[in-house]
């Protein structure tokens, strides 16, 4: 009512120094008046006949008398009153029309990724250190390097992942650093740990089977290296000989991060 100037003189003056020292209130009077503004709009565009001296009341009667029967509109304006019965009516047309002014107001919101088990080849092929496998094989704690966070914030951005839960997602090396992965954003990416069956854990347990295998002496690095980051799911089933996580290792996995 104050936007459309119905307010006592009083009331009015009451209401401006609220809004003078409330933010929130004064955001919504903006959103309230861009709304009505974009309505008149689309309305004076509509309705040709009708001109702007005429007021948006007269161009919601406009409305009215090309949507519907007067006689049905009237009786609704008897029965309520004047002041609900054209706020009834405001209803009936908004309903029609807010979705063509919302889309204005309010841009749309990209929708989140699907989590995924295997990272976009594009983003991250993987990325090495040049180190020897007897060089890799003296390190100690390699599994404890911390991403920083602007580095986990680009990778995040690079998936289009935004506003994601706390604990949804670990930003992992896809080749990990105990085989000589690099702190890389090409080596990155957003790993799940909502996924029921190849979830982070399930990777880390892989990472610790191909480390001792190069380590051992059983397995090149380069190989390991090739494998992992070719796809990580194929390359589990390949060396623990299952089709299917075991139950171990979806459950023990480390937390890096």
């Amino acid at each position: 009512m104050l936007a459309d100037g119905e307010l006592p003189p009083r009331e009015a003056a009451r209401a401006e120094t609220h809004l003078a020292a409330c933010w929130e209130c004064r955001t919504r009077k903006q959103e309230l008046e861009t709304a009505i503004s974009e309505f008149v709009r689309f309305q004076r565009s509509s309705f040709k006949s009708t001109t702007p001296a005429d007021g948006p009341k007269a161009l919601l009667r406009a409305r009215v008398a090309q949507q519907a029967d007067i006689h049905s509109h009237s009786g609704l304006l008897f029965f309520l009153g004047p002041k609900l019965g054209w706020a009834a009516l405001l209803l009936i047309l908004i309903s029609g029309l807010t979705p063509l002014i919302w889309r204005q107001i309010v841009p749309e919101r990209p929708l989140q990724p699907v989590p995924s088990t295997v990272p976009n080849p594009s983003l991250t092929p993987g990325a090495t250190v040049l180190l020897s496998q007897p060089a890799l094989c003296r390190e100690f704690n390699v599994n404890n390097k911390f991403v920083p966070v602007a580095l986990q914030k680009k990778v995040f951005a690079e998936y289009g992942i935004r506003g994601a839960e706390p604990g949804a997602y670990e930003i992992d090396y896809l080749i990990t650093p105990a085989l000589g992965g690099a702190d890389d954003i090409h080596n990155l990416w957003p790993e799940s740990n909502r996924m029921a069956l190849w979830n982070a854990h399930v990777k880390d347990a892989l990472e610790d089977r191909l480390r001792a295998m190069v380590c051992g002496g059983q397995l090149d690095l380069h190989v390991a290296q090739r494998d992992i980051s070719t796809n990580w799911i194929e390359a589990y089933k390949k060396y623990f000989h299952t089709d299917r996580p075991l139950h171990g290792n979806q459950q023990s996995g480390r937390n890096r991060f």
